[in-house]
C-alpha cells in the first residue's frame, strides 16, 4: 500500500474536517429550526396544512366518511413528515459518529432541546371533544 505524503494526509484531514463541520452545521440548523419556540413547519407549510384541514371540516356535513378518510390521510402524512425529520437528524449524527467525528456537546444539546420541545408540544395538544 503506497504511503501518503504529509501533504496528502493533511489535505485528506482538511477535507474530513470540512465535511464534518458541514454535517454538524446541518445538524445544528435542523435542530435550531424547531428548538424552543421554533416551528415544526414553515409558515407557508402551516398555512397549506390549515387550509387542507379547513376544507376537510367544511366537507364533513356533505361527506362525513370521506372527510374522516381525508383527515386520517392528512394526519398520517404529518406524522410521517415529523418522523422523517427526526430520523434524518439522527442519521446525520450517527454518520458523524461512524466516521469517528466528534459531535460537540452543544450539537447534542440542540438536538435534545428539539426533542424536548416536540415532546412538550405533544403533551400540550388540546383535544376538542
Amino acid at each position: 500500500m503506497p504511503e501518503r505524503t504529509e501533504s496528502q494526509t493533511g489535505d485528506a484531514a482538511t477535507e474530513n474536517d470540512a465535511e464534518s463541520q458541514e454535517s454538524m452545521e446541518a445538524t445544528a440548523a435542523a435542530a435550531e429550526s424547531t428548538d424552543g419556540e421554533g416551528e415544526l413547519f414553515s409558515a407557508s407549510e402551516r398555512d397549506e396544512l390549515e387550509e387542507k384541514w379547513n376544507d376537510i371540516q367544511a366537507r364533513f356535513v356533505d361527506e362525513p366518511r370521506g372527510s374522516v378518510e381525508e383527515a386520517n390521510a392528512l394526519v398520517s402524512d404529518l406524522m410521517d413528515r415529523l418522523v422523517s425529520s427526526f430520523s434524518e437528524q439522527r442519521d446525520r449524527l450517527e454518520e458523524q459518529w461512524d466516521r469517528g467525528d466528534d459531535v460537540s456537546t452543544e450539537d447534542l444539546r440542540i438536538v435534545l432541546m428539539r426533542y424536548r420541545s416536540f415532546f412538550g408540544r405533544l403533551l400540550e395538544v388540546p383535544v376538542d371533544r
